[in-house]
């Protein structure tokens, strides 16, 4: 049996919210040197809903920072647009947000700006699965590049789990840069892995062959 979750604490032993963290760099200290399984992990997620954490294939934590106003009106924008292009497409697909935790084959636990999931396999999940952090890798993930390239949302951190997505079986990636109104692609091959094809000043995006009729336009996006 797993040892009940206890809140994050600091090095100090104080737990995270009560008082001030003795240093801005604690939290990367804190994740240092620890490991988690899925299965502790969703008990530690449990014992700490204000905290946003992901779970890299190595066990180790993953924390992810709030987004600036811009970045988060963006992928408002996103999801709506999303919406949208799935309703006119007619698509069997479901949509879920950012705040949606994914566990993949390598046993990792992501959570991508955007995500869709073909309609029939999220079906064949059962309750339980749904209810915690399902146990696939979606079809189609989205990922939304900070102004910065550091920390957990710029462009190397989201290069990496875009490959992760690869090597887990998405069938299409979308990485959207915003400061330079470009987008890579990312598209699995049948025989290694693929690199990533890059749209210099994108305005639109077109899922297809990979999901026919699903479109954005990224002009309202990267007006922020």
């Amino acid at each position: 049996m797993l040892a009940p979750p206890r809140p994050l604490e600091s090095t100090s032993g104080r737990e995270w919210g009560a008082g001030l963290p003795e240093s801005l760099s604690l939290p990367a200290s804190l994740c240092a040197g620890l490991r988690f399984s899925p299965e502790q992990f969703a008990e530690l997620c449990q014992a700490n809903p204000e905290a946003v954490l992901e779970l890299a294939a190595d066990g180790s934590l993953i924390l992810i920072t709030p987004t600036g106003s811009e970045t988060g009106a963006r992928n408002s924008a996103l999801n709506a647009l999303l919406w949208q292009a799935l309703k006119r497409s007619g698509l069997p697909l479901k949509l879920f947000d950012s705040s949606t935790g994914f566990r993949l084959a390598d046993n990792s636990v992501l959570s991508p700006d955007a995500a869709l999931v073909a309609l029939d396999r999220w079906q064949a999940l059962t309750a339980e699965q749904r209810c915690g952090f399902a146990p696939l890798c979606p079809d189609l993930v989205v990922e939304l590049a900070s102004p910065s390239d550091e920390g957990p949302r710029g462009l190397t951190a989201l290069r990496r789990k875009l490959a992760a997505y690869q090597r887990n079986g998405a069938r299409l990636g979308w990485l959207l840069i915003p400061a330079e109104q470009a987008v890579e692609i990312w598209e699995p091959l049948a025989d290694s892995p693929a690199q990533p094809r890059r749209l210099e000043a994108a305005t639109h995006l077109d899922a297809a062959p990979h999901f026919p009729g699903l479109a954005l336009d990224l002009e309202q996006i990267w007006a922020g």
